[in-house]
């Protein structure tokens, strides 16, 4: 809400709007209600998803295999088998957006039903959506703020503006003389909680128009990325449409010139190739992995809202932490403590006398409580006296154990102009006890010689160290005495201070630890005081020498390329805005980076949507911020996002696996039937036996990979950078040997089937290469699964895996030994010599993988000696 709007404000009268009046205006600005973007059609979410690469290419398949069934008298198994295919993947992406953006449902849910507004000079109760410019809103404690407004009467009046600001500790707000004198503790914001006291506050802004609408706006425009899986996969499809476009072309070209083949003919090789070049079963694999990724992360409490957030998570470069409730425990704790009868000041836990008398005055000036309800805490009062009893209580006092020696008698009420708080207490010989708590340079206190120069020392020391300070004087007074406050505050002697603070949690400095061990910089973005997010920055270990500290003016001063210079070497950010959280995590996503944002107020829903991975806090967190989020901490432990990491690494290492499974016997395919053209054979491979091998034995076999578990290197390795090849980290190498190992495997098992086998029979070359092709890429299932060379350990390690590959295995023996299934897929029964051959291609894969490994892990280890000598 800028100032500039108030200046010019129109001023309600005490009565307030009329009925007319406020008519009027609903007409006007419309509805105190926030507006949603546009969602796309259920027609335009599924032409998306057919636009992509892979899907494109199984839909010239469907379309190409339904008009060889049409106009050539071709069967339609093939329009069936590769339609239904592309129809489950669509409907897989589609499933994926079910759990789509509601963060403006939970941000119009946070507006109250009804409020409180004076009208035609009656009070009355109204549906918040009515609410208008102009009205006169009557708050009191327990209130939510309807619309953003301007403080016209207040009595004691705090709230909480937390889920905007970041900030623990309540904003204590007063009304001010005059417009021209405007500040921040006058104005009033949508969707804040009246803490304490009451007020007459009108209304300036409603809706869109607020801070909260802001916000709403900011989600509506925020788009995600597209995550670094997604586009290392669709320049694979890229790549192998490239190839099915171009060995389409060739074989079309040279079935018509060297085979003298009709076109019908060269299309339905064509149709062939295109269902070789695209691994059908990929997505869904991929799917199952993330899937399976996210039953993993959520019993370790880590709830995904967006399924390739799983993978997204385990590359993420930096971790860019609101500080209140998710670094700290906001829950604000008596740390230190001084009094004047001690030389330095002490842990809280270390109560000496003057310590104890210290307790006692503070716990009879509190009005604070904390109750155990059904094994949670609810807690009344201000954070800063919810301090105070928790103080008490882990030194086993209570308030009401100390009231009961010195029963209170009256109170006069904290509030912003005087800044303390005084109760007077009757004690039991009937003199009197005056106990007064506040700001340090408040108290009237009587002050001994030296006195006053050691308290302000102390007093400065917790605050370069982030305490919040309270300071403690009393005074005895006669039985008697009239309550005057003015005269009983006086000449106080001086108890103490304690310093506040909302403690980090124990957990964060280990899981930072981790975090920066695997690669990956956390960063702390936060609305709290610069000193504060300094100090725990640098308690936690976030905060390294020679890192920098950026405050939120400094940054608006920046250009975005001056941030983006200064980005990496920043570590804190303190009193920023929602659009500077968007800003910072933007600058880090141009450098390359992969970023995850947590948080829990509404003002962190945009930066967590624009954020590669948006983190929620569950139990602190509003609705807004888990909507907008990825991923939401049930245990709101920071420690929970490094499991999340270690997770999302191991599923990208199995989706690796899974495309490397793939991959290679889909280029090996496409190389075996140009191939086999060239050399004057024919297609050595029906479409419907490549659909079974890719579906089947291929698929099958697949799913099962996402419940290998990780590499134990995974978080001693790098992140994956964003424009890292899908081919980098040794795969491109090993899908090269793989291809060429079964291309030149299938070419020899084809040629052999067909002439030395069998008298010149297509049909038994192509029965022999087809069981060789799916037996043999399922076996080295096992040589891909492990980095490290097989053992019977790991063999038996995923019980699933061996299960499917048994019975997949059996299914395709059954179907080539089976009349009436050999017919079907163009098999033929083959003589026990071809079998021979069979059983021995299957394991070669494996072998030739298998050496790789131990030769690569020989020459690995010989280095490493070199280099040690």
């Amino acid at each position: 809400m800028k100032r500039k709007e108030m200046t010019n404000l129109e001023l309600t009268a005490h009565q307030g709007l009329t009925g007319q009046a406020a008519k009027d205006r609903l007409a006007q600005y419309g509805s105190n209600q926030l507006v949603a973007a546009k969602k796309a059609s259920i027609w335009r979410q599924i032409g998306r998803h057919l636009a992509d690469v892979s899907s494109l290419v199984l839909l010239f398949a469907v379309l190409l295999a339904s008009y060889m069934a049409i106009f050539q008298g071709g069967g339609w198994t093939k329009s069936i088998v590769i339609g239904s295919i592309l129809v489950i993947n669509v409907i897989i992406g589609m499933y994926q957006e079910a759990s789509a953006e509601k963060a403006l449902a939970a941000l119009q849910s946070m507006s109250l039903p009804t409020t409180t507004v004076r009208r035609d000079d009656v009070a009355q109760t109204i549906e918040a959506k009515n609410v208008v410019p102009g009205d006169l809103v009557l708050l009191k404690a327990g209130d939510q703020v309807p619309a953003d407004g301007v403080v016209l009467s207040s009595t004691n009046l705090a709230i909480d503006e937390a889920v905007l600001t970041g900030e623990s500790v309540p904003v204590e707000k007063a009304a001010l003389p005059a417009l021209t004198d405007l500040k921040d503790e006058q104005l009033i914001y949508s969707g804040t909680a009246v803490t304490a006291g009451t007020a007459v506050a009108q209304v300036v802004t409603t809706g869109m128009a607020t801070e909260l609408g802001q916000i709403a706006g900011l989600l509506n425009k925020t788009k995600k990325r597209a995550t670094p899986l997604q586009g290392r996969l669709n320049r694979l499809s890229g790549w192998l449409t490239a190839f099915a476009v171009l060995g389409g072309l060739a074989i079309f070209a040279l079935s018509i010139w060297m085979q003298n083949q009709g076109l019908a003919d060269s299309l339905m090789i064509g149709i062939s190739l295109a269902v070789a070049a695209v691994p059908e079963t990929l997505p869904i694999i991929v799917t199952i992995s993330l899937a399976h990724g996210v039953k993993r992360m959520a019993k370790r409490n880590a709830i995904m809202r967006r399924v390739n957030a799983v993978e997204t998570i385990g590359g993420v470069d930096v971790i860019a932490s609101d500080k209140t409730g998710t670094l700290t425990q906001n829950k604000m704790t008596i740390t230190r403590y001084w009094a004047p009868q001690n030389s330095t000041a002490l842990p809280a836990e270390e109560l000496n006398h003057a310590g104890r008398e210290l307790l006692r005055y503070l716990g009879l000036a509190t009005n604070a409580e904390i109750q155990t309800v059904a094994g949670e805490e609810q807690t009344t009062g201000d954070p800063t006296e919810l301090a105070i009893i928790r103080w008490l209580t882990s030194n086993g006092a209570s308030r009401q154990t100390f009231e009961a020696t010195a029963p209170r008698l009256a109170e006069d009420p904290f509030d912003s102009t005087k800044k303390t708080m005084t109760t007077l207490h009757q004690l039991k010989d009937g003199r009197r006890l005056v106990i007064v708590k506040g700001a340090f340079d408040r108290l009237p206190v009587d002050w001994q010689p030296g006195e006053l120069a050691r308290a302000k020392r102390v007093h400065d020391d917790f605050g370069r160290d982030a305490l919040r300070v309270l300071a403690v004087g009393y005074k005895v007074v006669p039985a008697g005495q009239r309550v005057d406050w003015a005269e009983l505050t006086q000449k106080l002697t001086f108890a103490g201070l304690v310093g506040i603070i909302d403690p980090p949690r124990p957990e964060v400095i280990p899981a930072i630890r981790e975090a920066k061990a695997a690669g990956i910089k956390p960063v702390m973005i936060t609305g709290d005081h610069m000193v504060t997010a300094e100090a725990i920055a640098k308690e936690i270990g976030l905060l390294e020498p020679g890192q920098l500290v950026m405050s939120g003016d400094e940054l608006r001063t920046l250009t975005d390329e001056e941030l983006a210079a200064r980005i990496e070497q920043t570590a804190v950010y303190a009193r920023v805005s929602p659009t500077d959280k968007i800003r910072i995590v933007q600058a880090w996503q141009q450098t390359g980076a992969t970023v995850a944002m947590t948080g829990d107020g509404v003002n962190d829903a945009p930066a967590l949507k624009a954020a590669d991975v948006g983190i929620a806090m569950g139990i602190t967190g509003t609705e807004v911020s888990k909507s907008a989020a990825d991923m939401v901490l049930t245990d709101d432990n920071f420690a929970t996002i490094i499991s999340a990491v270690r997770e999302g690494r191991t599923v990208y290492q199995n989706i690796l696996k899974a495309v490397e499974f793939l991959v290679g016997v889909n280029f090996a395919q496409i190389f075996l039937m140009v191939g086999a053209v060239l050399m004057g054979w024919g297609a050595p491979l029906l479409a419907e036996q490549l659909l079974l091998i890719n579906v089947l034995a291929d698929g099958i076999p697949g799913f099962y990979l996402s419940r290998e578990p990780g590499e134990k290197a995974a978080m001693q390795q790098a992140p994956v950078a964003n424009d890292e090849s899908l081919f980098a980290r040794g795969l491109g190498g090993r899908l090269v040997t793989r291809a060429v190992t079964f291309t030149l495997l299938t070419l020899g098992a084809y040629g052999l089937g067909r002439f030395v086998f069998s008298a010149d029979q297509p049909a038994v070359g192509m029965t022999v290469t087809f069981l060789i092709l799916a037996i043999g890429s399922m076996i080295d299932i096992y040589a891909i699964k492990d980095r490290q060379p097989l053992t019977w350990r790991s063999l038996k390690r995923n019980p699933r895996l061996n299960r499917a590959l048994l019975g997949t295995i059996g299914l395709l023996i059954v179907i080539a030994m089976v009349p009436g299934l050999q017919g079907l897929f163009g098999l033929v029964t083959l003589p026990v010599s071809a079998w021979m051959l069979v059983v021995i291609g299957v394991f070669i894969p494996t072998g030739v993988l298998e050496l790789k490994k131990r030769l690569a892990l020989r020459n690995g280890r010989q280095l490493s000696q070199l280099l040690e000598d």
